[in-house]
Parts: structure tokens; sequence; C-alpha cells
């Protein structure tokens, strides 16, 4: 049992852990790096039973306070990006948070639209 155990850190749990095994998650799609956690406005301390991990409720309350990226999400736990993401979609899965993605740089208004649009109003 002395592997499970690191004198200057503890006990060890690896990620795979966390996750139950898990690599994938059927939200995983949509969370990439940049893409941003809300958790849901109903959701509230007494949602946080006995089927969340410590990791989910982290999760849950880092994004209560503002809304965070996957990847600050995983800097902020100290988790790899595999793992968060599994957790994530599990909340997702519980409705609890839902992902918000940043808009695509291709479907951003062309800089001569807004340059427009700047020289319109300054017209009126």
């Amino acid at each position: 049992m002395s592997h499970w155990f690191d004198d200057e850190a503890g006990p060890v749990v690896r990620p795979y852990a966390m996750t139950r095994g898990r690599t994938t998650s059927a939200a995983q799609h949509r969370l990439d790096l940049i893409a941003v956690v809300v958790t849901e406005p109903y959701t509230d301390d007494s949602d946080a039973d006995n089927t969340l991990s410590p990791e989910h409720v982290d999760i849950v309350e880092l994004c209560r306070d503002a809304p965070q990226s996957v990847a600050e999400l995983a800097a902020e736990l100290n988790l790899p990006i595999g793992v968060v993401r599994v957790l994530i979609g599990d909340l997702v899965d519980e409705e609890m948070v839902h992902v918000k993605r940043p808009v695509p740089p291709a479907e951003l208004p062309d800089e001569s639209i807004l340059r427009d649009v700047i020289n319109g109003l300054r017209a009126l």
C-alpha cells in the first residue's frame, strides 16, 4: 500500500480515477480550450449531492463566481485538460453548467464593415 502514498504530497490519486476511467464525454466536441463554462442559475449547493466528486463541486463553484474557460479551470484545479473535459461533460449532462463557445474568427464581422459602421455613426 505504500506505493499509493507520497511522503511529500500525501495520497496520490491518478487522474483516470477521477473520471472513473473515462477519457471522453458526450459534450467533448464542444469543449475546446477557450469554450466558456457557465453555472446554471438554478444550481445551488443542495445540488452538490453525493453523486458529485469534489472536483465537480470545485468546477461549479469556480464558474459560479465568474464564467471560466476550460483552460482556466484546468489551470485552477491543477488537472489535465482531458480530465477537466470529462468532468465538465458530466456537469453538462446533469444540467448544472452549460458551455458557450466563442464566435469563430471566420464568423466575426469584417474589419471594413466595422469601419463603415463607425464612419456612418460619426456622420450622424
